[in-house]
């Protein structure tokens, strides 16, 4: 009798797909501390992310979820700015990253959070355990916003 594909072969390439917001508000980028009761990687600092829904497309997934766990008006960049492979509790993640200009409003943080703070690069890196995402924020504080 013939064993049929491993496991391994049948979820191969398979992705939880998110998105994450720079958010940039002149020299500074948003950054969100993850509240203690949230299952990934409680007390890390982030930018503003979240999983892309079925169906949904990244450029609306990232505008729900700055609107979701910040309140701020901001203006989202067209086109994705960068993208990495992760590791979210050991499954595979690819991130797809946006800018976004502030506009206007005060940060109100949903239940996720329970910090925020505007950071420099330098600042962002010292917080952050996250290298691509760190790399990202350098990049993305270092060009023109359009």
């Amino acid at each position: 009798m013939q064993e049929g594909p491993a496991v391994s072969e049948l979820l191969r390439g398979q992705h939880v797909v998110a998105v994450a917001g720079l958010v940039l508000r002149g020299s500074r980028v948003l950054a969100l501390r993850r509240a203690a009761t949230n299952l990934a990687g409680p007390g890390l600092w982030e930018t503003v992310s979240g999983r892309v829904e079925q169906g949904e497309e990244p450029s609306a997934a990232v505008a729900r979820e700055i609107a979701e766990e910040t309140s701020l008006e901001v203006h989202v960049e067209g086109r994705p700015w960068d993208a990495y492979a992760a590791l979210r509790r050991g499954e595979p993640m690819i991130v797809i990253l946006y800018r976004a200009r502030f506009v206007r409003g005060e940060v109100r943080l949903s239940r996720e959070h329970d910090a925020f703070a505007w950071l420099s690069a330098a600042e962002f890196r010292e917080r952050s355990g996250l290298g691509p995402l760190c790399r990202a924020v350098e990049n993305a504080l270092g060009a023109p916003l359009l």
